[in-house]
């Protein structure tokens, strides 16, 4: 039954998560194939009418008119309907112009950040602010005329009542991989180019935006997809959208140690420097496996990766701020920053220089698999009724001895887990061919050459790659949000948006 409600000047509800919900219950078993397929159709006349006022990235005001519609759950056998559900937002007006958004792109939203449970089922609208605040990217795609669909996922800190861990790893990119499988299982009832999705996430959000973009219909995926009753469906994305991703993880300790090891803590002392300079020196016996190039450079390896990030990345998002300020600015800067050259409109610094610069790391040694099995990540490979668990050698040896080894399912797990293992080797041909990146220059969340390596990869591969890196910000930041949703209608070719 179609629903229509005019609601004006809605501000959307953030996500909550359900209370008491009885967590690990399965569905009912399908009771044939037609069954199945009869709960993953989308209904286009279920829907409510909203109307909502978004602010551009140039900050100009729009009344949007868009129908939001609320999906119970995409897979036929969710274990749990409070994140295992999305919701679809269809521009209907935008300032009184009617759109048809048949044609448009869609934007995928990941709301996952630190790895943890997301859920949309709360939603009573289109998601509110981004992360860090501001408009949302779904918002100001919703503005120019794209459909944007929301999707749950399970995170690693879900238990159920018997105390099994049922978001763990490989759960978040399962969980999205099906909700893209509905999206496109659904073409014709769902408004949009199902042909033109784009993913977009922060942080952990960030590095599933990358995972979903690198994975496209990788057979890794299929046993859970089928457990779960995912549509019969591509999972592969047109595109991808990803900041600050936290990603690689089995490389993350080695990658922090490389960038950072000889840094202060925030507290001002040193992280073990044994420690620290055995990571670093293993980092670069994993460089070697990847074979990364870059232009002027060739081979990257641990001697010269650093003036890779400098003169690629670091220098030009240097260059780009300062340019930007007046001279005055720029002047009272530079004196403030004396590691930084100023010359015929350019900056210039070493890699010792930006360090300096960057004055302290975020994270103690190892940052990720740390031995007290307290970070977020040692939880996300739990399993059963483990919280957390070792995902590297060198913290599992550390810790149990010289003969440990990691448990048998770590290894599929991570490589389920890392767009690099679908990158690298064994290249998957369905991975998205264009990749917009994002970071902050200052961001020790994680190394600098987790994004500097996805770049160099995907540039070796051929695909459309915009990586940059914004100066003196952190972990999160969105410095060009409008520019996003231009390059989507670029690579999209979409002839269609209406608003900026």
């Amino acid at each position: 039954m179609k629903r229509r409600t005019m609601v004006m000047g809605l501000t959307a509800a953030a996500a909550a998560p359900a209370v008491g919900f009885a967590t690990g219950a399965r569905a009912a078993a399908r009771t044939s194939a037609k069954s199945a397929d009869a709960s993953l159709v989308f209904d286009p006349d279920d829907y409510t009418e909203l109307t909502t006022s978004i602010t551009d990235a140039d900050g100009t005001a729009h009344e949007v008119v868009y129908r939001f519609h609320k999906v119970a759950s995409y897979v036929a056998d969710p274990v749990d309907t409070t994140y295992q559900s999305l919701n679809v937002s269809v521009p209907v007006t935008i300032d009184g112009t009617t759109v048809d958004a048949s044609g448009a792109p869609i934007v995928f939203v990941i709301g996952v950040g630190g790895y943890m449970p997301s859920s949309v089922s709360g939603n009573t609208g289109i998601g509110g602010a981004g992360f860090g605040g501001g408009t949302s990217r779904g918002q100001l795609a919703l503005a120019a005329g794209y459909v944007v669909v929301e999707a749950g996922a399970r995170g690693r800190s879900l238990v159920d009542s018997s105390g099994v861990y049922y978001g763990t790893a490989p759960a978040a990119i399962v969980d999205l991989k099906a909700a893209v499988r509905y999206v496109k299982y659904n073409k014709g009832r769902i408004p949009g180019n199902v042909n033109r999705i784009v993913t977009s996430g922060t942080s952990a959000g960030g590095a599933l935006s990358s995972l979903l973009g690198a994975s496209g219909d990788s057979p890794l995926y299929e046993s859970y997809l089928s457990e779960l009753g995912a549509a019969d469906a591509s999972d592969a994305v047109f595109a991808v959208g990803a900041w600050c991703p936290i990603t690689d993880l089995e490389h993350a300790d080695m990658a922090y140690e490389w960038c950072y090891g000889t840094l202060p803590l925030r507290g001002g002392s040193l992280a073990d420097q044994t420690l620290s300079a055995e990571l670093s020196s293993a980092y670069g016996d994993y460089l070697a496996t990847l074979k990364l190039t870059a232009k002027g450079l060739g081979r990257l390896t641990a001697r010269n990766l650093d003036e890779y990030l400098v003169r690629t990345h670091l220098e030009p998002s240097a260059t780009k701020y300062l340019a930007a300020l007046s001279d005055a600015d720029r002047e009272t800067y530079l004196t403030a920053n004396t590691s930084i050259a100023w010359a015929d409109g350019k900056a210039s610094f070493t890699w010792a220089d930006f360090l300096a610069h960057q004055g302290t790391r975020s994270k103690d040694v190892p940052a990720f698999d740390d031995f007290d099995l307290s970070t977020p990540e040692t939880n996300l490979f739990g399993t059963g009724t483990t919280a957390a668990r070792h995902f590297t050698l060198f913290s599992l040896q550390h810790e149990e001895g010289g003969s440990a080894r990691l448990a048998e399912d770590i290894p599929a797990k991570l490589n389920m887990m890392n767009p690099m293992y679908h990158l690298i080797g064994n290249v998957n041909d369905k991975r998205s061919k264009h990749w917009w990146i994002r970071d902050g220059a200052l961001d020790s969340a994680t190394s600098l050459s987790v994004v500097g390596n996805l770049h160099a990869r995907l540039k070796n591969l051929g695909d459309d790659v915009s990586t940059s890196y914004y100066w003196d910000a952190g972990h999160g930041a969105d410095e060009d949000p409008g520019d996003f949703i231009t390059w989507i209608a670029r690579v999209a070719g979409h002839k269609g948006a209406v608003s900026k």
